[in-house]
């Protein structure tokens, strides 16, 4: 259900102080962003942007959600909202202006992947609903991705919605999962709304309903006879794997071939060839050797390098949940307001810490390329030309930078989704942002998609901007 209620309490105090100060009206620019890479990594995939705008699409307070409001009371039982603020709620449509990276693109930390422009109460009412969806699919994408990359072209199912968090995250998690390179999910309703192509095999409650192993498999071919996959460890892992080769001739005899066995638990990489070399000997090359068991990028790395046979990788709980980081921080953070001559304003929100300082000004990102991959990416300001030369400095390590060869071809990142509160155009299918990601992938350097350690892509401020928050730091 798209709610504008879907938010934080404090986003509906501030837009009603807004309201009574006469500043509803003001025109403000917010960038939403992320201050660091997740799991440690070298980039991140840009996903949530469709469901974000679907939401945005269908932004209203009905009846009922005024009422509500309404119904909120101050510690000493005073009506908490005015009516004629709530009177102004329910007359509310959004008027934003709105340029978001298109899903499926990589992305670097500070670089804004919204910017979000239009009356300042407007834009603090999408900030948590924004943030919530931009901030896990980012996420899970992200995650997606680093798996699918170690698993060096193998298929990856998307297995996890037994336990992802809840039944949106979980359909959320499947469509990210998709984007970030997955090529298919177990999830049937996020088959059916996003096109997803579904897969599944069986649990061990068939095995374990019979009370032969063998009579369990062969019913098992006998419902699904063009797409059986045999999870063979209920018992004993290979005479699981024996019985399903007698499976597999049995159902070659009647003209259909076993899709493949599934390895749940134990030695992945020991069982795994040795299932191998007893399919190859029965004359069954084709059979797939489906892997699960708390799989995650980092352990398929390792069974690839210990020479697994293992064909497909069904990653679940640590792909679904992000386990590892489980949360991506991003945040959005005023960047300029308006002022009655109608220039900008630039604002910055200070820190003791330097990455957690916000950069000032109406953001673009600049992505330069050469021969096909990715240079570097400059954050600047549209109200500022760029020069001819640009050096790249590092928001959070200054001495950091990195020229930008002038003959450079390049690609402006942001691009207009919403004017006005409306949407321009129809919202793109995850497979879209999917075939996205894949080209942005090919298109970086390989030390940037090292699991560990990777080197580190170049993006950074361009020279003014960079000295404009410089001096904003210092005279705060």
């Amino acid at each position: 259900m798209n709610s504008p209620l879907q938010t934080d309490l404090y986003q509906l105090t501030m837009t009603a102080a807004y309201f009574q100060a006469g500043k509803a009206g003001q025109e403000s620019v917010f960038h939403l962003f992320f201050r660091r890479l997740p799991f440690k990594g070298g980039y991140a995939i840009a996903a949530g942007l469709g469901p974000a705008l679907e939401w945005l699409g269908d932004f209203h307070f009905s009846a009922g959600e005024i009422d509500y409001l309404a119904t909120l009371r101050t510690k000493n039982g005073h009506p908490m909202f005015q009516e004629n603020f709530l009177n102004h709620l329910s007359a509310l449509r959004l008027s934003l202006d709105i340029d978001a990276i298109p899903e499926g693109s990589a992305v670097f930390a500070h670089e804004p992947i919204l910017r979000v422009q239009g009356p300042i109460l407007h834009a603090q009412l999408v900030e948590t609903a924004l943030l919530n969806i931009i901030n896990f699919q980012t996420l899970i994408a992200t995650k997606a991705a680093r798996v699918c990359h170690a698993a060096a072209g193998s298929p990856v199912f998307e297995f996890g919605y037994r336990r992802a968090q809840g039944p949106d995250g979980g359909l959320s998690a499947s469509r990210a999962a998709w984007i970030g390179g997955c090529c298919g999910t177990s999830n049937v309703l996020a088959g059916k709304i996003h096109g997803i192509p579904v897969r599944g095999t069986h649990a061990h409650s068939w095995v374990m309903s019979f009370d032969d192993e063998q009579e369990a498999f062969d019913r098992y071919a006998d419902a699904m006879p063009d797409n059986s996959t045999l999870l063979v460890d209920t018992y004993d892992t290979l005479t699981g794997v024996d019985r399903a080769i007698a499976t597999a001739r049995r159902l070659r005899e009647r003209g259909h071939q076993l899709s493949g066995i599934r390895l749940d638990s134990g030695d992945l990489a020991w069982l795994s060839q040795q299932a191998r070399s007893r399919l190859d000997a029965a004359g069954f090359p084709d059979v797939a050797i489906v892997a699960r068991n708390d799989l995650d990028e980092h352990l398929i790395e390792s069974l690839r390098h210990q020479g697994a046979k293992i064909d497909v990788w069904g990653v679940g709980t640590n792909l679904v949940t992000a386990a590892d980081q489980p949360a991506l921080g991003g945040v959005y953070k005023l960047a300029a307001l308006r002022r009655p001559d109608g220039t900008w304003q630039p604002r910055i929100k200070l820190s003791e810490q330097r990455a957690k300082s916000s950069i000032p000004g109406r953001l673009q990102v600049r992505r330069f390329h050469r021969d096909g991959a990715f240079i570097g990416d400059a954050i600047h300001d549209i109200d500022h030309p760029l020069p001819e030369s640009i050096t790249l400095i590092d928001p959070d390590e200054p001495l950091h930078q990195k020229p930008i060869p002038a003959a450079a071809a390049s690609i402006d990142l942001l691009q207009p989704v919403m004017k006005n509160g409306a949407l321009l155009g129809e919202i793109e299918p995850p497979a879209a942002a999917r075939e996205r990601c894949q080209k942005a992938i090919s298109q970086l350097d390989p030390s940037i998609l090292r699991l560990t350690n990777p080197h580190r892509y170049p993006a950074g401020l361009e020279q003014t901007l960079h000295d404009r928050r410089e001096q904003m730091i210092a005279t705060h």
